[in-house]
């Protein structure tokens, strides 16, 4: 079964971010992300 495009970005993305925010950090981007507060983050 080969993976879409988009899947394979969501892939890349958490491979890239994997270790880098705590679990509290994690916690406040999901609960921004669903009042509909735009997350930036910078690499």
């Amino acid at each position: 079964m080969r993976m879409s495009n988009t899947e394979k970005h969501v892939k890349d993305i958490q491979r890239k971010t994997r270790g880098k925010f705590s679990s509290e950090e994690k916690i406040r981007m999901a609960l921004d992300g669903l009042r509909g507060e735009y997350v930036c983050r910078q690499f």
